[in-house]
């Protein structure tokens, strides 16, 4: 069974003509193109370590398979507003799961978008937790609980 037992953040940008092209030099961007991508659903595993990119790329090896949970966006639409963001909420008893929560969107600035993936992934963390609060309440006071 494998339980990943380090979890990183990063991010990336990537411009080009080609798609799949942008999508690379996103990965580039991100420090992340070397590794072998496989999409996971958004689960932060128990007794998980968020850690800096720099110790989370320590040891890894160029073509290993990396599991990301990611949040991806693209327009060929000339100067076109576009966000993509993961969100992170991690309970404080280390034995229980987390959530991660992927967010893209048209037209929105990046502080609320990413605003909006923390409070998603917060809202399926006090679900589970039995927390109770109004989702219309402010993102602070969400985070606070």
């Amino acid at each position: 069974m494998y339980v990943p037992q380090k979890m990183f953040l990063t991010k990336g940008v990537g411009v080009h003509k080609e798609k799949l092209a942008s999508f690379e030099m996103a990965l580039r961007n991100a420090n992340i193109a070397r590794f072998n991508i496989v999409e996971v659903s958004s689960i932060f595993p128990p007794y998980c370590e968020l850690v800096s990119i720099e110790e989370g790329l320590e040891g890894l090896s160029a073509g290993q398979i990396m599991h990301v949970v990611i949040s991806k966006n693209s327009t060929n639409e000339p100067r076109r507003l576009i966000a993509a963001s993961v969100g992170v909420a991690v309970p404080t008893d280390k034995s229980m799961y987390g959530y991660l929560s992927e967010h893209h969107s048209y037209g929105e600035e990046a502080d609320k978008a990413g605003n909006y993936a923390e409070d998603l992934a917060a809202s399926m963390l006090a679900t589970i937790l039995g927390v109770q609060f109004d989702p219309n309440s402010s993102y602070d006071e969400k985070k606070e609980i």
